[in-house]
């Protein structure tokens, strides 16, 4: 039997023993947290600073503030073999998207057909405030009918949604206890390093309120999961069920919230994933006083910038957000930007990387007005944009992760390309509007092949310069290597998405 069969029989007996006390109508337990079992014990001594010889204390202190979350939910059904997904030989960058896709839910087993499908969502939170304002993962309740909360001491109480918000997965509830309810004070993410101590605090598998010790192994990870994307890093074993529970430091305040972890396995490997408080607690204010949060857009996909492509554009230093794509209609368009800016300024703040732009971006509410600064033709323009709302026409600012070097030669840098006929654009779907030279061949002894340029990509302009045919693009490849730059700019188009691509020349 396999590790992962293990690790999920385990849990199944885990969760039904400890969550199912009433049956739900065709019903089913399933967790709303992220973790995975820890394999082997976990060394809490070696976690511990000298000046410290319990953590009980703040144990005492912080556990009554502690809640289980319990959401009743429809859920749709999926195959028992499907509960998490398992080591099917993919990299480690293909599965994270995966793990967050879902957040690690295991769906329930497929009821008869027709059947209504309720379960259980277990999660963990906390109260911030003694009125009953408590703070959670928005995945927790996300799609719920009706949520209970479950105090320390046993009390089961009814909560009413404050709040939600699904870019930076955060929530706030409510309930009436008719007296105070203790409470945690939220504590500085910002002065965390890596090697602190930190504790967790949730109710994994619906077991009870379980405490578990480990240190920040890092700070500031992207995992591309949204613009908020500065997740603290952990190694205290978070499980299923501790996700919306605190993570807090050896001063008992609140420096993080237990979000995910990153499982290649379907197993715990230490690596868990927190929001940091200083930026929950900014998202958690605009929840209780407005419900919600409507984040600013630009309207525009973004990459980073690499040493090729610094050297093709002009660019001093690689260091930018280069616009790989302009909606239409988009507040950038009406602001004069322009595929091929690299933004490297945006009210007041210097942008080194997309993932800068993008936080600044949907921190700000919609119809405010700003100055941004972009890179073009070997020069600065000032550009002033007002910030729209996160309509469903336009898309939202996003990181496109689409900074893998690319080597090729010249002259044919080990492409064939052909041009978009008729049967071409029928057979790959292509729109009318979009012209370019088609990647018809890439040859795989040429440092193309190893680019990550793929058949049936789109050539839609070189340096900038848009092209229409197969031979334009190919004229235009050969004047570029005239020119003083070492590398020709590539906009390539691959379904709706469209990449800038900075390819050396080579000897050929």
């Amino acid at each position: 039997m396999s590790t992962f069969n293990i690790l999920r029989r385990h849990r199944a007996v885990l969760l039904f023993s400890a969550v199912i006390v009433a049956p739900l109508a065709a019903g089913a337990v399933l967790d709303a947290g992220w973790a995975d079992t820890q394999a082997g014990p976990f060394p809490v001594a070696s976690a511990m600073p000298a000046s410290v010889t319990s953590y009980a204390p703040i144990v005492a202190a912080d556990k009554p503030a502690v809640v289980t979350i319990t959401s009743i939910v429809k859920t749709s059904s999926a195959p028992d073999d499907q509960i998490q997904p398992s080591d099917s030989g993919l990299s480690s960058d293909e599965r994270l998207p995966q793990f967050f896709g879902n957040r690690g839910i295991p769906a329930p087993k497929t009821p008869p057909q027709g059947a209504t499908q309720l379960a259980e969502a277990l999660g963990s939170g906390f109260i911030i405030s003694s009125d009953g304002i408590i703070v959670t993962n928005n995945h927790v309740i996300d799609g719920a009918s009706a949520i209970k909360v479950t105090l320390d001491n046993g009390t089961e109480l009814p909560a009413t949604l404050v709040g939600h918000d699904a870019k930076s997965d955060l929530a706030v509830l409510k309930v009436k206890a008719g007296k105070l309810l203790p409470t945690v004070a939220w504590g500085n993410s910002d002065g965390l390093r890596a090697g602190d101590p930190i504790l967790a605090i949730g109710n994994p598998f619906g077991i009870g309120t379980t405490v578990t010790a480990g240190i920040v192994s890092a700070r500031g990870r992207d995992l591309n999961s949204g613009p908020y994307d500065d997740f603290l890093q952990i190694d205290a074993p978070i499980n299923h069920g501790n996700s919306g529970g605190p993570l807090v430091d050896t001063s008992g305040a609140v420096v993080g919230i237990n979000t995910a972890i990153y499982s290649p396995n379907g197993g715990s490997v230490g690596v868990g994933f927190a929001i940091p408080s200083n930026e929950a607690k900014l998202i958690v204010a605009k929840l209780v006083k407005n419900g919600s949060i409507e984040h600013g857009l630009l309207g525009i996909e973004m990459q980073p910038i690499t040493t090729d492509l610094a050297n093709a554009l002009g660019l001093p230093t690689p260091e930018g957000a280069l616009v790989a794509h302009v909606g239409d209609g988009s507040p950038a368009a009406h602001a004069g930007i322009e595929t091929g800016d690299v933004i490297t300024g945006f009210a007041g703040q210097t942008i080194k990387e997309p993932k800068t732009l993008s936080r600044a971006v949907a921190d700000l509410s919609p119809g405010k007005r700003e100055t941004l600064s972009v890179w073009r033709n070997g020069k600065t323009v000032a550009l002033s944009v007002v910030v729209g709302g996160n309509e469903d026409s336009v898309k939202q600012v996003a990181a496109v992760n689409s900074s893998q070097p690319v080597h090729s030669s010249f002259p044919t840098l080990g492409l064939a390309l052909g041009d978009l006929d008729q049967t071409v654009r029928q057979a790959l779907n292509v729109p009318s509007q979009v012209h370019g030279a088609m990647v018809e061949g890439v040859d795989p002894d040429q440092p193309a092949a190893t680019s990550g340029i793929e058949l049936g990509d789109i050539i839609v302009s070189v340096n900038r310069v848009p092209v229409q045919t197969a031979k334009e693009a190919s004229q235009a490849i050969s004047a570029a290597t005239k020119s003083s730059k070492k590398s020709v700019l590539l906009l390539i188009k691959r379904g709706e998405q469209q990449t800038f691509i900075a390819v050396p020349y080579g000897n050929g």
